[in-house]
């Protein structure tokens, strides 16, 4: 079972994800082979991918992620600045998310540790928190939207909250991913 564990987006933040991807795609041309947009209604900020895993593993992923999720007080999250992986041509385009949000950090840096503690091999590199906006296949095209990005440096999306973490399966279809939420545990509440 293909398993990772991310905090959902409201849909306030969703809605203006689809607004934005709608404009980054009027203001470039590339072909719509070139470039796989992601749904808004599936984008989440991934805390913790963790692949394939046995179906027994599921509830000591679960167990994890309530204990930290137990720890962690809500918080607010900043969604902010258009940016992208890959060098000079992309090959996926984001929204940053929390750069300077210390209880993000600290949640991730705790899943992270805890998961580690139980044997899944931590994150080689920083934790970057983003919403994926789309997947690049074409290299012409991914230097266009790497140009493009610049322009959205100061780019402020919104806030959104940050008040449970959910452990999904994710299953890959040819129609795009299948996700299911397998536990939704709640953050403290910081009132």
């Amino acid at each position: 079972m293909r398993v990772f564990i991310a905090i959902d987006i409201d849909e306030a933040v969703k809605k203006a994800l689809a607004d934005l991807q709608s404009e980054l795609r009027s203001k470039i041309d590339i072909k719509k082979s070139d470039a796989k947009w992601v749904n808004p209604q599936n984008v989440h900020l991934t805390l913790k991918f963790l692949g394939e895993i046995k179906d027994e593993q599921v509830v000591d992923v679960c167990n994890i992620t309530k204990d930290v999720a137990g720890r962690h007080n809500s918080f607010d999250i900043d969604v902010e600045t258009v940016g992208h992986f890959g060098g000079r041509s992309a090959r996926v385009l984001w929204v940053g998310v929390g750069e300077t949000c210390d209880q993000l950090l600290a949640l991730q840096e705790d899943l992270e540790g805890q998961l580690a503690s139980a044997g899944w091999p931590k994150e080689k590199r920083k934790f970057s928190g983003h919403l994926t906006l789309c997947r690049v296949r074409n290299s012409k095209a991914g230097f266009k939207l790497a140009q493009l990005t610049e322009e959205y440096k100061d780019f402020k999306l919104g806030t959104m909250p940050a008040d449970s973490v959910c452990v999904y399966q994710s299953q890959l279809t040819p129609k795009g991913p299948i996700y299911t939420v397998l536990g939704n545990y709640e953050l403290e509440d910081s009132a």
